[in-house]
């Protein structure tokens, strides 16, 4: 597997430039002749899908929601960060791209995270052009405000809905793209399989989920914004449609799936109320601004929250972290909260749960500027628990989120297999092991507004267009595959419903892959996954059939490559003997409980290679380099 990842020669700060000028172009007039599927219309694909057709692409743009609205990108609610400095508190480019190297436990690409922090105030440029309503000061300029990780304030937004907000400013730009006619939109349609001709990415085979059409889609290239891979767990923070399938079945036909173990647990989330969940929902990191998470002094203190007495509580992010208090990052202010519980101060009837308190800040700023800055979330967070956070602290508590692992790319955003990029979440990113907040929104916009309409002319350049159609003897083959495994969820007439199996599957990855991990829990979890796929094709049962709409059947489809993918992150989480960021190894801890990386041994990029069924798959290795940061320990103290 060939692993160049084609970064650039020079300075850092550089790379970039001197790429863009460097990378092979495709004149205007003949762009109109190559053909672009785009799939996922998020914040990475309707950008992307938008910007390529602008530049004069023909663009096929697919969605399995019944628009691109419905995207999951509205959920990521407290902001996007750019190193403009409006606040003139010290930050800069460089400044960024430090603090998510570090945030990411220097497991990450320098120049990819650089030109990151470099295209992220062009960002913000092209949001507000497109009207998206920006917090501003009172004289008019847009307003920052901080978030973990960072000891500047670099994150705009737009109250609670920066996510919803920039999606529409996105779909905008898309949406006239397909009233021009440059996109043509297929919503409600699901991919199911990448068809390759002489190892090029040429295609894919999709499935209509209203009709259950079966139809074939011929490209001159590919592009994978399909997001991440958190519902292996099965409860998380992700809509309940989110799936692996798309990057899975890319990575079944040679895509390299890269750090699969690295998955994100976000510490702000409405607790779990029992099994009746699909889902949970996100208490934006925003909310940690102005609230002060704490516990109980005394273990099994089940007083309400007012009866207990300042010098009772345990304010322990500020406590054990002082120099950043309740913004610390993300895994580490999840790994606290769970340390508090298991030791017996944790919340609520289960005792899995801290508080979120927002009484200092009322006193202090009173409750109308309160509600101005968080007051969709909390009135999202009182629909759902019967509870008035302006009155009684929040209940929290850490649930999966985002997933930093995905498929690998080079810094062209270019798979292992030639012609298929890879944007947004569904790359391995630029995050390493653990993603600071308000950076997902920015790497999802980077790469479909910035960075890809570039860098995909560049092999397109390479190649003639219209090469392929879907008359290929290839896009057949698929396609019967495709057919023949719908055929076999409706043969096995068993007695279990698909999401029977999920939610037994996300109980193994959470006891064994979740906020810590442990060489016997993986390998228990091992033992057990392959038990579970092996009931799974026996007694599954999907009723209905597939020439209708099916819910049943996409179902066992997407739980059938958790069902084979949660194995491939247990594989790497048990291989990568260390802890940093979201990848916690119970063996590999300093004696005051933080992550202890490893390295000498692991300062690398874990890549997986396919290599058939009931086979191991193969674990290859891209070695990192930091020529221009010094790796150190992550102290947040």
């Amino acid at each position: 597997m060939d692993l160049d990842a084609k970064i650039p020669s020079g300075p850092l700060a550089e790379k970039w430039n001197r790429h863009k000028f460097e990378m092979k172009l495709v004149s205007p007039a003949n762009k109109r002749r190559y053909r672009i599927i785009v799939v996922g219309t998020g914040l990475a694909g309707s950008s992307a899908a938008a910007s390529l057709a602008e530049l004069g692409y023909q663009v096929e743009a697919f969605c399995y929601q019944d628009s691109p609205r419905r995207a999951h990108s509205i959920a990521a609610q407290g902001g996007i960060n750019a190193s403009k400095n409006y606040p003139a508190d010290g930050d800069s480019i460089f400044r960024l791209f430090y603090d998510t190297i570090k945030g990411g436990d220097f497991r990450s690409r320098e120049a990819n995270v650089y030109r990151l922090a470099e295209v992220s105030g062009s960002i913000i440029d092209q949001a507000v052009a497109q009207g998206v309503p920006f917090a501003r000061e009172y004289g008019g300029s847009l307003a920052n405000r901080s978030f973990g990780g960072a000891q500047v304030s670099r994150t705009f937004y737009a109250r609670g809905q920066t996510g919803q907000q920039l999606l529409l400013g996105a779909y905008s730009a898309l949406s006239r793209q397909i009233g021009q006619g440059s996109v043509r939109m297929h919503a409600r349609k699901e991919m199911l399989d990448l068809v390759l001709v002489d190892g090029r990415a040429a295609g894919i085979i999709v499935r209509d989920l209203v009709t259950g059409r079966i139809s074939r889609h011929a490209a001159d290239a590919v592009v994978l914004a399909t997001g991440g891979y958190g519902n292996t767990f099965f409860l998380s923070t992700n809509a309940a449609g989110c799936n692996v399938t798309a990057a899975f079945r890319a990575y079944k036909r040679g895509a390299g799936f890269a750090n699969p173990c690295f998955t994100q647990i976000h510490p702000t989330c409405i607790p779990v109320s029992g099994d009746h969940q699909s889902k949970l929902t996100l208490m934006s990191e925003s909310l940690r601004n102005d609230g002060r998470v704490w516990v109980p002094r005394k273990q099994g203190d089940q007083r309400a929250p007012h009866e207990i007495p300042p010098e009772e509580r345990d304010y322990y992010l500020e406590r054990k972290y002082p120099a950043f208090g309740n913004l610390a990052p993300r895994d580490i202010a999840s790994r606290s909260a769970k340390e508090v519980c298991d030791a017996g101060y944790g919340i609520g009837q289960s005792g899995l749960g801290v508080y979120l308190d927002f009484a200092d800040a009322i006193q202090r700023l009173g409750e109308k500027t309160v509600r101005e800055r968080y007051g969709n979330l909390f009135h999202m967070y009182q629909k759902i628990t019967d509870e008035n956070p302006y009155q009684i602290p929040m209940r929290i508590y850490p649930a999966v989120h985002y997933t930093m692992g995905g498929l690998w790319v080079d810094y062209n955003l270019q798979s292992t297999i030639p012609g298929l990029h890879v944007i947004g979440e569904a790359n391995f990113s630029d995050h390493g092991a653990n993603r600071l907040g308000a950076s997902a929104l920015m790497q999802g916009l980077a790469d479909g507004y910035f960075v890809l309409p570039g860098t995909i002319g560049h092999y397109l350049a390479g190649i003639t267009p219209g090469q392929v159609t879907t008359e290929h003897p290839e896009f057949g083959d698929v396609e019967k595959q495709v057919r023949d495994k719908i055929g076999k969820f409706f043969s096995s007439n068993g007695s279990r419903s698909p999401t029977s199996f999920h939610k037994e599957l996300g109980k193994i990855m959470w006891d064994h892959c979740g906020m810590a991990r442990t060489k016997a829990g993986l390998e228990e979890a091992l033992r057990k996954i392959p038990e579970l796929r092996d009931e799974f094709w026996k007694n599954l049962r999907v009723t209905g059939n597939g020439e209708e709409l099916n819910q049943q059947l996409e179902k066992a489809g997407r739980v059938a490559d958790f069902l084979e993918f949660g194995e491939l992150m247990c594989r790497d989480a048990l291989i990568r003997e260390e802890s940093c960021g979201g990848h916690f190894r119970e063996e590999h801890q300093t004696e005051d409980g933080e992550a202890r990386r490893n390295d000498a041994a692991f300062s690398h990029v874990a890549v997986w290679e396919h290599k058939g069924k009931e086979k191991v798959p193969q674990r290859h290795q891209e070695e990192l380099k930091f020529e221009n940061v010094k790796v150190a320990i992550r102290s947040y103290k």
